[in-house]
């Protein structure tokens, strides 16, 4: 059953977020990264390719993997955040670098994600994915607050559809 729906939901990822959806985000993204010192990266996988189905890789191993791909992991001060979002099995996955994940409890970013996975069960993806990055926004406010003397943005804010 898990190939089916991965290979039936080609496309499922532009369909999901158009242009207009990626715009959105990467502006919630901008907006929030201005409060703290925290670099949000948002990306999007339709489907996995039949390689990761059949080593039988989950929706958080493919996360992980993002985050290195994307480099996540190298920021000035260790605190990138992945949000991953695997259309086919409905999943999404927040990974932290390790600057965070000393700070800030699992139970968190499962908050962040069950808003997100509400939205989306109702087919907001774009008001979900931006709920979701203000709610990540709040907590990284929370433990990173923004300095003035340096709060550079090191990592792209446009969401990745891979």
């Amino acid at each position: 059953m898990r190939y089916l729906r991965h290979l039936f939901d080609l496309g499922a990822a532009r369909r999901s977020f158009p242009a207009s959806t990626l715009d959105a985000i990467q502006h919630a993204i901008q907006a929030s990264e201005h409060k703290h010192l925290g670099e949000i990266v948002f990306a999007v996988e339709g489907s996995l390719g039949l390689a990761h189905l059949w080593r039988g890789r989950s929706a958080r191993d493919r996360a992980r993997e993002v985050f290195s791909l994307l480099r996540v992991w190298n920021t000035e001060r260790n605190t990138g955040v992945l949000v991953y979002v695997l259309l086919a099995e409905r999943a999404i996955e927040i990974v932290a670098d390790r600057g965070i994940t000393a700070r800030v409890a699992q139970a968190d970013w499962d908050d962040a994600c069950a808003l997100m996975q509400e939205r989306f069960a109702a087919g907001s993806y774009e008001q979900g994915a931006i709920s979701g990055v203000e709610a990540i926004s709040a907590i990284l406010v929370h433990h990173f607050p923004a300095t003035h003397d340096d709060n550079r943005d090191e990592l792209s804010d446009r969401p990745v559809l891979l």
